[in-house]
């Protein structure tokens, strides 16, 4: 069969590949996007939908800044689901009370909003939240949420519609070669496509392309357990809620400069430290919450020490935790299920590349649905 021809080829279809072929577009490319699934069904859509960059770094606040701009002007055109709701960190003592004030004078900083909000102004404010456990909040009103099984088909459907991406599901690629000038990618459908250039955003399954990189790469699994409760009656929960564990947790505060001395005072034998839990809320449009959730590792090269199963005994806990800090209508599970992502251990992203001509760019962790549009864009530019 003749080769398809393209100025790039992405392979991919979750969210870090679909805004790569988004950027590329908007420069006027011709671009194929080639997803191994019918739908994307990793990371991307097993997830939260919080686009919080106020959790991340200096350096990734500023792609997940842009890429709120990107999702609020796709908003703007059509449905993708996204509420711009705001965040609120959620402090349970007064040493996570103190990070969130001093992260918010590093916001401050860096001209990025956030407000300290009181304990009773947080009690007033959410519904369910138990006084018990609030000792105050830092809101970031310009952070927004998505449904994430909704949100990453509309945008493709809108590449796909709009702006005529030619998208192939069910296509998993099986080589890649640089033949003189061009890259050659041939799938299991027996189709061969050509690009000048061809950028792969497919997690850890980029050793079946690449082995050897892969060997070499400092890459690890990360197993995530989330749960979902049947919908609340009446009780509105709005945007992301993230509670004392994440505050301990997530990058940002480790940018503070009391965080070294307050997580040296933790138990490290604890269990939510052996499991990796911090507590999130977020409430979808019907209703449901979405409670969460754990962090299992294992070395890229040893995925199959990570348990398929889910651990009774994680989602016991995670349930538990939740309702020391909000008394929901109901916490009636509906569903529970694991996610999977790749991160580095001493890197923020794995990238490698061939030639000049094959950009492998993954292990983007938990940053993926905040940080890929504005990264993507970013690297779009580095790869032309």
């Amino acid at each position: 069969m003749a080769d398809k021809k393209y100025d790039l080829l992405i392979v991919g279809g979750g969210i870090l590949g679909t805004f790569h072929a988004y950027h590329a577009m908007e420069k006027g490319l011709r671009v194929a996007l080639l997803e191994k699934d019918a739908r994307p069904r990793g990371a991307t859509v097993r997830n939260f939908g919080q686009i919080v960059p106020s959790g991340m770094d200096a350096k990734w606040q500023s792609y997940g800044r842009r890429s709120l701009e990107i999702y609020k002007s796709l908003q703007a055109k059509f449905d993708i689901s996204l509420r711009q709701n705001g965040s609120i960190y959620l402090a349970s003592d007064e040493e996570e009370l103190r990070l969130l004030h001093e992260l918010s004078e590093i916001n401050r900083q860096h001209d990025y909003e956030s407000q300290v909000w009181s304990a009773q102004k947080c009690l007033d404010h959410y519904e369910g939240l138990r006084k018990d456990y609030c000792k105050g909040g830092l809101y970031f009103p310009e952070e927004v949420t998505l449904e994430p099984e909704t949100a990453i088909h509309r945008i493709l459907d809108y590449l796909v519609e709009q702006k005529s991406l030619d998208y192939f599901p069910l296509h998993t690629v099986n080589g890649v070669e640089i033949k003189g000038q061009f890259c050659q990618l041939s799938t299991n459908q027996g189709k061969r496509f050509q690009a000048a250039k061809v950028v792969i955003c497919s997690g850890a399954e980029f050793q079946l392309l690449f082995p050897e990189v892969f060997k070499e790469s400092d890459m690890e699994w990360v197993k995530l357990q989330m749960l979902k409760t049947f919908p609340q009656k009446q009780q509105v929960i709005a945007g992301s809620i993230l509670t004392g564990l994440s505050i301990r947790r997530y990058e940002a505060f480790r940018e503070c400069p009391s965080h070294a001395q307050i997580k040296s005072k933790e138990d490290p034998d604890s269990f939510a430290r052996k499991w990796g839990v911090h507590i999130l809320f977020k409430q979808a449009k019907d209703g449901s919450v979405i409670l969460g959730d754990s962090h299992e590792y294992a070395d890229a090269t040893e995925a199959g020490s990570l348990d398929y199963m889910l651990k009774e005994e994680l989602n016991q806990f995670i349930v538990e935790e939740s309702k020391k800090i909000f008394d929901l209508e109901t916490y009636e599970i509906a569903q529970s299920w694991f996610g999977i992502y790749t991160q580095c251990k001493n890197k923020d992203l794995f990238q490698h590349t061939i030639e000049d001509k094959i950009h492998i760019v993954t292990g983007i962790g938990g940053k993926g649905m905040t940080g890929s549009a504005g990264f993507a864009e970013e690297n779009i530019n580095a790869v032309l």
